[in-house]
C-alpha cells in the first residue's frame, strides 16, 4: 500500500574484491567465507584458504540465522538509496577488508602450537563468527531491499514512504519525524521506520487530517501539521 519509486538492487563490482586473497563470485557477488547466498542457493560456501578443521567447525548455535524483524506481508525491505548504500559500503567492507584480516591472525594463531589457552586464536575464530552473522544479515537485508526514491513526492502534502512529519498529538505536543526502512531509521535522529506505530498511522494521511494511534494506552489522536519531502536532484530527474 506504499507509493514507492522501484529501483533495481545492485550486486557488488568485481573491482572491488581483493586479489591477494582466494574468492568466488556467486550471483554477481565475491564472497570471502560463508556467506547466505540468494535464495536458488542451499548451501553455504567454505573459505578458500587451507584451513584446518579444528577452526573450521561451527557450532549449531553459529550457524543459526539472525532472525530479522519483521518488514511487510510482501517480504521487502523499503530502504533510501542512502540507506542502501550504507548497507552495501558495510558489507564490501567486511568481505573485502575486515574478514581476511582476521582470517590471517587466525592462522597465524593457529601456527603457535597450542590452542587451549591462545587469546588471539580464541579472539580470531569468535569475531569470524561474529563478521559471517553480520555478512549473512546484510547478505539477507539487501537482497529484499525495495529502494524507494522520496524525492518523487517532493510539493504533496500526502505522507509516504521518506516523508518529514510535523503533528501534534492528544495532549498538544508537537513532534516531527522521518519515515525510514527498518534498516536505516535511527531515534537519535528522530527517524522511524515505516512499520512503527506511529508510522502506520501517519501514511496516506494529509496535512489537516487526523488519524487514530493505537498506544498501550489506548487511542491517541494525531493531527498532521506539515509534510515535507526533499527536492528533486539533478541526477534523480536525469
Amino acid at each position: 500500500y506504499l507509493a514507492t519509486n522501484q529501483g533495481v538492487v545492485g550486486s557488488i563490482p568485481a573491482s572491488r574484491t581483493k586479489t591477494r586473497m582466494p574468492a568466488t563470485k556467486v550471483a554477481g557477488i565475491f564472497v570471502f567465507g560463508c556467506v547466505t547466498l540468494p535464495h536458488q542457493f542451499k548451501r553455504w560456501l567454505l573459505f578458500f584458504v587451507p584451513m584446518s578443521k579444528a577452526f573450521t567447525k561451527e557450532t549449531e548455535a553459529d550457524d543459526e540465522d539472525l532472525e530479522l524483524p519483521p518488514i511487510s506481508a510482501g517480504g521487502k525491505n523499503y530502504i533510501t538509496r542512502q540507506g542502501y548504500d550504507r548497507l552495501r559500503a558495510e558489507l564490501l567492507a567486511l568481505i573485502d577488508d575486515e574478514r581476511p584480516k582476521i582470517v590471517e591472525i587466525v592462522h597465524w594463531a593457529a601456527s603457535n602450537g597450542d590452542r587451549s589457552e591462545n587469546g588471539d586464536y580464541h579472539y580470531g575464530k569468535k569475531r569470524l563468527r561474529e563478521i559471517d552473522r553480520r555478512i549473512r544479515f546484510l547478505t539477507k537485508r539487501l537482497e529484499i531491499a525495495e529502494i524507494s526514491n522520496p524525492s518523487v513526492h517532493f510539493g504533496t502534502d500526502q505522507i509516504f514512504f521518506g516523508a518529514e512529519v510535523r503533528y501534534s498529538d492528544s495532549s498538544g505536543c508537537e513532534h516531527t519525524i522521518t519515515i525510514l526502512g527498518v534498516d536505516e531509521a535511527s531515534s537519535v535522529l528522530k527517524q522511524v521506520s515505516w512499520i512503527s506505530p506511529v508510522a502506520r498511522a501517519l501514511l496516506k494521511a494529509r496535512v489537516g487530517d487526523e488519524v487514530s494511534m493505537i498506544t498501550p494506552n489506548g487511542p491517541q489522536m494525531l493531527e498532521v501539521l506539515e509534510v515535507k519531502y526533499p527536492p528533486v536532484k539533478e541526477s534523480d530527474a536525469s
